[in-house]
């Protein structure tokens, strides 16, 4: 169980989900810390601004009432205290009317009746050598439990002399109470583009994440011999989409190269098992006698036939083998020397055919890029194939032609038309066309599939077309013009 967990946490999905929830995490903290920071600074300004201007009402107020007559003063006390109570009530502020040492004569917060308070000097000094404004924090030496919020501000008359000092107070816990409304407004939206994008983040996560799952199960299923498991595509267009296709055309690539040996292996031994029954039979009836005497000879020699056979096809498939291991080694030669030797080594076979040929090979060389040996095998195969598919007393025809930067080798044959589509499969290993159209039986599907690999690897290209009873083989080489191009 701990170990399945690790491996789930360890996963890409969850890597990837915990990366996007961490930056969208730290992004909104980033974004609170900044607006809480500006909204606590904003109400704070905005409080003090407040502060300020009750306070500096409250001055003027004041001045006319401690600079009005006796008997105005009467009068105007009770409207001042309303008027300052009101003022207090409006804005959550307590206001102190002090003399010019700091004496309270006059306030508004109810907990200070009857008791004697004096400013601190500081606060005084402060507040007169300001001269317009003063702004702090105090508990008014052990007034208040907590610091208020504190807003100082001199009275003048009107003759400008100083009469004494107005003190806004404000508790912080009031002044907060808007921020603190914002602050959960805030939270709110946190929490739910929070949820939102970590609902996104898993979505597109697993979004992300499934054609990777799927190639992960479909490796597992190749791993036993399963390749019909393909990805889903989707129809994306991302990188995700592109690895999805280009697995399942790895799978397909995989798929054929598995069909491709089974058929080798089914082949193989299919050619393997004919000549060795045949050996072994014969071979049995000679060692116990149902061979007469008089028939050894016979049967011997079908021995020894079906034994070159077997050697034929062990030495054929050793020559693929080494093909597709082998390194070339490219250099000029003379292409038509080639084509000539070819056709020498063929004669034998042509003439038992009853085979014309027609030849159309310069007389002067005609220099190509490639290696002799294999170039010539190619030739020699294509003659041998087109012999032995050809019609008796028909012509066949070896040719070439040059071009600027390459030459094109052709071989050509009259006999059965190949139907079209069989001409893809002819270079597919142990393809074997239709018996009936050739007389000779001894054929093992490999000679145009060794022609196929030896121009694969010189990077060349082999074409086929057969019509009305003509089929031509025709392949390119990279022409040589100097004798230092390679």
């Amino acid at each position: 169980m701990i170990e399945r967990f690790k491996r789930r946490n360890s996963s890409l999905y969850w890597n990837q989900f915990a990366l996007t929830a961490g930056m969208v995490l730290l992004t909104m903290l980033l974004l609170g810390v900044s607006f809480f920071a500006l909204s606590y600074g904003t109400t704070t300004v905005e409080k003090r601004g407040e502060m300020r201007t009750r306070a500096e009402l409250i001055a003027q107020m004041a001045a006319t009432y401690l600079t009005a007559e006796e008997d105005q003063r009467v009068d105007q006390q009770e409207a001042f205290g309303k008027l300052a109570e009101v003022a207090s009530r409006m804005s959550d502020v307590d206001f102190l009317i002090c003399t010019s040492q700091g004496g309270v004569v006059l306030t508004t917060d109810e907990s200070l009746g009857g008791r004697s308070v004096t400013l601190p000097q500081e606060i005084v000094d402060e507040i007169l050598s300001a001269e317009a404004l003063y702004e702090g924090r105090s508990d008014i030496s052990g007034v208040y439990r907590d610091k208020k919020l504190v807003v100082g501000v001199p009275m003048y008359d009107v003759g400008g002399e100083l009469l004494g000092i107005v003190v806004a107070l404000m508790d912080e816990a009031a002044m907060l109470t808007m921020w603190r409304a914002f602050m959960g407004l805030f939270l709110v939206i946190f929490a739910t583009i929070l949820l939102i994008a970590f609902a996104v983040s898993s979505l597109t996560s697993m979004r992300q994440i499934k054609p990777i799952t799927d190639m992960v199960r479909a490796t597992r299923a190749y791993a036993d011999g399963n390749f019909d498991v393909r990805i889903p595509e989707l129809n994306r267009t991302d990188e995700v989409g592109e690895l999805a296709r280009s697995f399942n055309a790895m799978a397909d690539s995989l798929a054929e190269t598995e069909r491709q040996r089974r058929d080798f292996i089914a082949n193989v031994s299919h050619e393997l098992k004919t000549p060795m029954t045949t050996i072994a039979g014969y071979t049995d009836g000679i060692l116990d006698g149902t061979i007469p005497p008089e028939r050894e000879k016979h049967y011997l020699r079908i021995i020894s036939e079906e034994a070159r056979r077997l050697s034929r096809l062990v030495r054929r498939m050793l020559d693929i083998s080494q093909l597709q291991g082998k390194e070339l080694k490219k250099q000029r030669f003379d292409i038509c020397e080639s084509m000539r030797l070819a056709l020498l080594s063929m004669e034998q076979k042509i003439n038992d055919r009853g085979l014309d040929v027609e030849a159309e090979i310069p007389e002067d060389s005609v220099m190509v890029i490639g290696e002799r040996d294999l170039i010539t095998q190619v030739i020699y195969n294509l003659l041998e194939n087109a012999a032995k598919f050809a019609s008796p007393n028909t012509a066949l025809y070896l040719g070439l032609q040059t071009g600027e930067e390459q030459v094109v080798v052709s071989v050509r044959n009259h006999g059965a038309t190949i139907p079209p589509e069989e001409v893809p499969l002819l270079f597919e290993r142990f393809h074997k066309s239709d018996k009936s159209r050739s007389e000779d039986k001894d054929g093992y599907g490999l000679g145009l599939y060794i022609v196929n690999t030896i121009l694969e690897q010189h990077k060349e290209k082999i074409t086929v077309t057969s019509e009305n009873g003509v089929t031509t083989f025709a392949f390119t080489l990279r022409r040589s013009s100097s004798p230092y191009t390679m």
